[in-house]
């Protein structure tokens, strides 16, 4: 990789107009790494949460192809609006895939581009393949659920792998809903540490992530919940099963061994998609995807 690739960086806004909110316009920080060129297909990558931002993804910048990421609304660079904390007619899934389209247009990528998301990122990538976008050529779905309802039962098996202490400490905080104390976010760094990350210290890219959702909660809060099992937001119904099938571009699905997206949190992916691989990186959590450069 030589350094003209990724010391080439251009950065900015993009006004992203909201019809809920005309006289407050919401503004879209992005990040292009490389130079786009009509002879190139560029990477667009989508972080997870909801709620972090995209530091974490800039690693992918190691690819030979240009990298964009951004900040979601609500989070890192990106317009704030934590007076909407609890508002989940308004921290919808529609609002990011418009969001992902206002990126796309912007930039002018929405004829030729590939997607990738991680996590949460992985299923706004999926409902947006789903829709059979033109410009689309390539999908990766990093560590992505295909149906949250799989996703907590894989999460309350992982969990009742942790030490019978910290399942108590969850288990009455969840009950008490008090899961805002720091004796429970203790507790979720427990779990984060076995099958998030389990780099010791955590780089500081993924720590900064945590940092955003701790600094402005509010989509987090709203649209999943307190943590990644105990989810009391619209999320905990989401499903892209009924229509992964229309998912066209050739499409690769990651996890890893110890990944909190266990086989059968992905399972319909591989089932539904036409043209689809799958790898599974051993020894790995769901922060696995710096070993994905060699499969693009």
């Amino acid at each position: 990789m030589s350094s003209t690739h990724t010391d080439h960086i251009t950065e900015g806004f993009i006004q992203f107009n909201i019809p809920s909110l005309p006289d407050k316009p919401c503004h879209t920080y992005y990040k292009v790494i490389g130079t786009l060129a009509s002879d190139t297909t560029p990477l667009i990558a989508l972080h997870g949460g909801p709620g972090v931002n995209h530091e974490y993804l800039n690693i992918l910048a190691d690819l030979r192809i240009p990298l964009v990421v951004y900040d979601q609304i609500g989070t890192g660079k990106s317009t704030h609006y934590p007076e909407k904390m609890g508002d989940t007619s308004f921290w919808i899934e529609q609002l990011f895939l418009d969001e992902l389209d206002t990126v796309l247009h912007h930039l002018g990528l929405q004829d030729n581009y590939n997607l990738a998301g991680h996590s949460w990122g992985g299923m706004l990538a999926a409902r947006h393949a789903a829709l059979q976008p033109k410009g689309l050529r390539r999908l990766v779905l990093m560590s992505a659920p295909a149906d949250m309802q799989l996703w907590i039962q894989s999460q309350n098996r992982l969990r009742k792998q942790l030490p019978q202490t910290v399942q108590d400490v969850m288990a009455d905080h969840e009950a008490n809903n008090t899961t805002e104390s720091k004796e429970y976010q203790e507790a979720m760094g427990v779990f984060y540490a076995h099958f998030l990350c389990r780099l010791d210290p955590m780089p500081e890219p993924i720590v900064n992530g945590f940092a955003e959702v701790a600094k402005d909660p509010t989509v987090y809060l709203t649209m999943n919940g307190p943590s990644e099992f105990h989810i009391t937001g619209p999320l905990a119904n989401w499903s892209i099963v009924q229509d992964a099938h229309k998912i066209t571009a050739p499409t690769l699905i990651t996890n890893g061994q110890f990944d909190e997206a266990q086989d059968e949190v992905i399972a319909p992916f591989l089932k539904e998609i036409a043209h689809v691989k799958w790898v599974k990186f051993s020894n790995s959590v769901r922060l696995s995807y710096s070993k994905q450069q060699a499969l693009f």
